[in-house]
């Protein structure tokens, strides 16, 4: 066989394997995205949540309060995408924040940490000038995705 016609089918049968190997995650338990993107996709072995802000996902609002409420809810949206998944917040191994006021980042910090028992996922913090809905926090992780678990 010619090399660039193995090569060819080398690249074909790995994007087709890639491609067969992706998986679009939802639940009611997490806002319904409003735009084209998904909650998270599995694809080869990780979880990809979207960046998440703090929808209330049975009202589709902004929790009132500030920074605060809206971290806690961001938490309990990505644990909902995270869970339907099959995957546990151990199981996030990179989490990325964006914060419009930087000076909360000690109380999001505290707030961030109680979801995590034990070891913690690595982490960026980045500060911006504005975030989808007036939100003043969103993010957005990866996680692994376990082998099938035994009980």
């Amino acid at each position: 066989m010619n090399k660039p016609l193995l090569t060819t089918l080398l690249a074909f049968s790995v994007s087709f394997a890639i491609a067969q190997n992706k998986e679009i995650v939802k639940t009611d338990k997490a806002p319904v995205p409003i735009a084209p993107y998904s909650q998270g996709v599995k694809a080869n072995g990780m979880l990809y949540v979207a960046g998440q802000i703090g929808l209330n996902p049975e009202t589709r609002k902004l929790v009132d309060g500030g920074v605060e409420p809206e971290t806690m809810q961001i938490m309990e949206n990505i644990k909902a995408i995270v869970e339907a998944a099959g995957a546990r917040m151990e199981d996030i191994v990179n989490t990325t924040i964006y914060m419009k006021d930087l000076g909360n980042f000690a109380r999001v910090n505290d707030l961030y940490g109680k979801f995590f028992t034990g070891t913690f996922p690595a982490r960026t913090t980045v500060g911006v000038a504005n975030l989808p809905g007036g939100a003043n926090i969103e993010m957005a992780v990866i996680a692994v995705l376990p082998k099938v678990r035994r009980k």
